[in-house]
């Protein structure tokens, strides 16, 4: 058979990719979260003083949400890209970001690692500017569903960064902890 597909079934192919991108950038970026305790329930991370930017601990986890939503839906333009030239590379480099985004939860929230976290934060923007630039050139909605994205690590590059300011002993600092100070 020599036909070409039509457009309906070249949208069902699609909506197969992001029936499983979606879901699965969705929960492995939750469970990267949930694993490392993440957000405000940490008490490591109570304790921290936070800038004045930081928005409540609801913003998060919307904004996450509908991050890796839109970057499931990128994914599957992508895949559903075959045969398109640069498709390996740019698939390559969303994953690698990916792994970066699913490892700065625990680096930060559970190792209390926060100046890796913000050097991880900068290589995941880096790498998420050439793969939408990547992707971009496959199908520019690819590109254009990770601006969100990039928009919103670089704010959270900032709050990383202004909590390592705030918090020169952050990586020390144990909640809680019983103190031989006597306070007047």
């Amino acid at each position: 058979m020599t036909a070409i597909a039509s457009k309906s079934q070249l949208r069902m192919s699609l909506l197969r990719y992001a029936l499983i991108t979606v879901p699965l950038v969705l929960l492995l970026g939750t469970l990267s979260g949930r694993v490392a305790n993440s957000g405000y329930g940490n008490p490591w991370f109570a304790a921290l003083a936070k800038p004045d930017a930081m928005p409540p601990g609801a913003v998060f986890g919307i904004a996450w949400t509908i991050l890796y939503i839109l970057l499931g839906l990128s994914l599957a333009i992508i895949l559903h890209a075959r045969g398109a030239r640069g498709r390996g590379v740019a698939l390559l480099l969303f994953a690698a970001q990916l792994l970066l985004n699913y490892s700065w939860s625990p680096i930060f929230f559970a190792m209390h690692q926060v100046q890796t976290a913000l050097v991880v934060m900068v290589a995941m923007i880096v790498l998420s500017f050439v793969t939408a630039w990547l992707f971009s050139k496959i199908r520019k909605a690819a590109g254009l569903l990770m601006l969100p994205y990039l928009a919103w690590l670089c704010f959270a590059a900032f709050l990383n960064y202004q909590i390592i300011a705030l918090n020169p002993d952050a990586e020390s600092l144990v909640p809680g902890a019983a103190s031989a100070d006597i306070a007047f």
